[in-house]
């Protein structure tokens, strides 16, 4: 069989959800004798051709507009004219904002199905004119793919309650890593002496808050910061401000066994996400045995349970790093607890559900009628609102500063 994978950056992985899901579903697809060819962003001034092939995938370069509004959708436009002439028996298309695209596609009968990913339209880095289309293309995409899939149990439920549309649950995978300690050096760390936040700096992963409330905290522990923003320079600015000197910014760091042990060494791993259903930096941190401190979503209570702790505001943070500085071994425990919850995240079955469906696409085992696209009001309309927490030690918490121009480390790392 022959499967298109469609909308992304293409491989081999150095961003983000996608690009991992594409490199990891598509080599075990390769793996088990498929032809698998995905569509990747040439980048402007590389010095070197991009390669033909990788892990077994046949790779096709093509440019994207190099404003952050068009990029997506200007090389996927240019990857479906190619697919057009180049067909396969499948293609799986990536992100929703791609959906004006499909009528193309299935104008060319190659059944499609789309990975909806999460809520882009709730996140605060587009406009209101950007809102408006995402919500516009996730109903074409409810009403013009052949199936789609959903990463996570609550974006399922979104799309049940909104669109009344089935979708098919395929998660991403936690790799169980145990890479030891040996790189903590290099950056002047030691295992369990350290807290980790590791992101995108946009305004939903709430780099900000954990900083905040970090800073707020009497952590004796240092907080390292990894991640940096293509289009992000007036919020970085902000997370930069709201630091101490405790705060360590590695920028990005693609060194992937460095990461990988700061993930696995780490005293508590601070998650912001909020809008993207499964994620898989968190997927990362718990196959690690870290400890967890995630921002209070459902998607992410449905990745670390029992296993995690939870915030939604600065003073949230100070609290719960206080208690993980306060009890080490429950935090050890913790951690111990997550890694067994990550066996639930596996690659080889996640690429199973993968080839299962690009087997029911090319046999076009797909329901004829597809849902209208209506949308129907649903609880992910509300703003997001504070949870009620239990109210905690005083000891436990400290004034917040206000942000101010406080000095912060820099340590040397991969950049983006």
């Amino acid at each position: 069989m022959s499967i298109a994978l469609v909308g992304t950056r293409g491989v081999p992985a150095r961003y983000g959800g996608f690009e991992t899901a594409v490199e990891e579903v598509g080599r075990r697809l390769a793996e088990r004798g498929h032809r698998v060819v995905v569509y990747c962003r040439t980048v402007p001034g590389a010095g070197e051709a991009p390669p033909a092939e990788h892990l077994g995938m046949e790779l096709v370069h093509l440019p994207a507009a190099r404003r952050r509004s068009l990029e997506t959708l200007s090389h996927t436009a240019l990857s479906v004219r190619h697919l057009l002439t180049h067909r396969t028996d499948a293609a799986i298309v990536f992100n929703s904002a791609n959906a004006p695209l499909l009528p193309a596609l299935r104008a060319a009968r190659i059944p499609v199905a789309t990975h909806v990913d999460g809520l882009e339209w709730k996140r605060a880095k587009w406009g209101p004119a950007g809102r408006r289309y995402y919500r516009v293309a996730e109903a074409l995409a409810v009403r013009w793919s052949d199936v789609l899939i959903a990463d996570a149990e609550g974006i399922a439920e979104y799309y049940r309650e909104a669109f009344a549309a089935p979708t098919t649950l395929l998660t991403y995978g936690a790799p169980l890593i145990a890479p030891g300690s040996h790189r903590l050096a290099e950056l002047g760390l030691e295992p369990g002496g350290y807290h980790l936040a590791v992101a995108r700096f946009e305004p939903e992963n709430h780099v900000d808050v954990v900083v905040e409330g970090y800073t707020a905290s009497e952590a004796t522990k240092p907080l390292v910061v990894v991640g940096s923003a293509p289009y992000a320079d007036d919020y970085t600015r902000r997370v930069h401000a709201l630091a101490d000197e405790r705060v360590r910014f590695l920028g990005g760091v693609w060194d992937q066994e460095l990461l990988d042990q700061l993930y696995a060494n780490c005293a508590t791993y601070l998650h912001g996400h909020s809008v993207g259903g499964t994620n898989p930096s968190l997927l990362r941190a718990i196959g690690a045995g870290a400890a967890v401190t995630a921002f209070d979503v459902d998607f992410n209570r449905e990745v670390v349970r029992d296993s995690g702790r939870f915030f939604r505001t600065p003073q949230d943070v100070a609290r719960e790093i206080a208690a993980v500085e306060a009890d080490p071994e429950g935090t050890r425990r913790a951690g111990r607890r997550a890694r067994l919850l990550a066996a639930r995240y596996d690659w080889d079955e996640v690429a199973g559900g993968y080839e299962e469906l690009a087997l029911r696409l090319a046999a076009r085992d797909v329901p004829r009628r597809r849902p209208s696209g209506r949308r129907r009001p649903t609880a992910a309309d509300a703003p997001l609102a504070p949870r009620p927490q239990p109210a905690p030690p005083a000891d436990n918490v400290v004034p917040l500063p206000t942000a101010g121009s406080a000095p912060w480390a820099h340590l040397p790392a991969g950049q983006q």
